[in-house]
């Protein structure tokens, strides 16, 4: 039997199970797999943190270094946000230039982070024109189970909470200090399968999937961002779904990353 065939009876497979509320791991449509976090995972670095939901695994480090504001924001600091797709995470990741997806996943993290205004780039302003503090996020998924943007984001925040800025390293000040983190931006993603609409996906319902949406929120009730992937369309009604569904587990998620 080919791939191609096991693939498309898979498929049929996991579109009937959620058309009647099952999964292929027995979970339930709005079920999430097991979640953990683990800050501190890099004592290297200024902040880090590794998050696993299920079999998929995301380690954020968090690097702060002095650098030179922008011309046109001369009054702020800077936030980088990169994502690589480490290839013994998955068989279809490979060495060479950034895959698609590990660009898909930077941008959508990056963009939580920003809308939400989690950091308040302002304050990581040393002196106006000349010098700031660079914030590198650099996320790298070791292991590809389904749902790598959620991964990505919750391994971010936790880092980001549990950052120091080195300044007396660099000699900015007498003694280091907590990276002031003021939202909490948390990234929930929904697949399509047929007329069900499931959280946390597998790998293999990313597959089948007719269509994904991620739906950012922070802890005081808004939402951040909303990222549509893949083809397929979710009505006016899927959306304030997936929205409150977004809210209830990032609540859970948000807590998780605190408390770790």
């Amino acid at each position: 039997m080919s791939d191609e065939v096991r693939a498309e009876i898979l498929t049929s497979h996991i579109l009937e199970l959620a058309q009647s509320g099952r999964r292929i791991d027995g979970r339930g449509l709005d079920d999430w797999r097991t979640v953990t976090v683990e800050p501190g995972y890099v004592t290297t670095a200024d902040g880090s943190a590794l998050a696993r939901i299920g079999d998929t695994a995301a380690l954020c480090g968090i690097k702060l270094e002095p650098g030179k504001p922008f011309p046109d924001t001369p009054n702020a600091g800077v936030l980088t946000t990169n994502a690589e797709l480490v290839p013994l995470s998955s068989p279809s990741f490979e060495p060479g230039p950034p895959h698609p997806r590990a660009i898909e996943v930077s941008r959508v993290v990056d963009r939580a982070i920003r809308a939400a205004e989690t950091i308040d780039l302002t304050r990581l302003c040393v002196t106006p024109s000349e010098k700031c503090w660079t914030c590198f996020v650099d996320i790298h998924v070791l292991d590809h189970g389904g749902n790598i943007i959620d991964t990505a984001s919750l391994a971010a925040l936790t880092a980001l909470l549990h950052a120091t800025v080195p300044a007396k390293r660099f000699g900015i000040a007498d003694s280091d200090y907590a990276l002031e983190v003021l939202h909490r931006p948390i990234e929930c993603t929904f697949v399509r399968l047929g007329e069900a609409i499931v959280s946390d996906p597998l790998v293999d319902e990313e597959r089948a999937c007719q269509g994904r949406i991620t739906i950012a929120t922070d802890e005081v009730g808004r939402v951040v961002a909303m990222q549509k992937g893949l083809i397929g369309a979710f009505s006016p009604d899927d959306v304030k779904d997936v929205v409150e569904r977004a809210f209830k587990h990032g609540d859970r998620l948000r807590a998780l990353a605190a408390g770790a």
